[in-house]
């Protein structure tokens, strides 16, 4: 029985992409190149799309991702905010009717007549 291998990911550069589609342009055998550089001949594909506009950067992506991600935070916190204030509002309501001896509840009345 073979011995599984897996690959680890690699991490390559804008710069290294764009000189792989470079040479993708006049090169005859892709797989004969994906091997030279060490990279799968289905991911320099895939980075070509992306350098000629089908497929959105992985940087926009991100910074897009980015603003979103900054927006919720900031929403967020606004909500916290509220939610402390009304808990001591809250609080200091509690507090009143207890140093009142008032319940919050509304008076019964006693009936006519008796």
């Amino acid at each position: 029985m073979g011995v599984l291998q897996m690959r680890r990911k690699r991490i390559y550069t804008e710069e290294f992409r764009r000189l792989a589609v470079g040479r993708m342009q006049g090169c005859r055998n892709i797989s004969a190149l994906s091997r030279e550089l060490d990279v799968p001949r289905r991911l320099l594909y895939r980075w070509q799309m992306r350098l000629k506009g089908r497929v959105s950067p992985i940087v926009v992506r991100e910074s897009g991702l980015e603003e979103e991600n900054r927006q919720l935070k900031q929403l967020l916190a606004e909500r916290t905010l509220e939610v402390d204030f009304f808990k001591g509002a809250l609080q200091k309501i509690a507090a009143r009717r207890q140093s009142n001896g008032d319940t919050g509840e509304t008076a019964s009345t006693a009936k006519c007549g008796q």
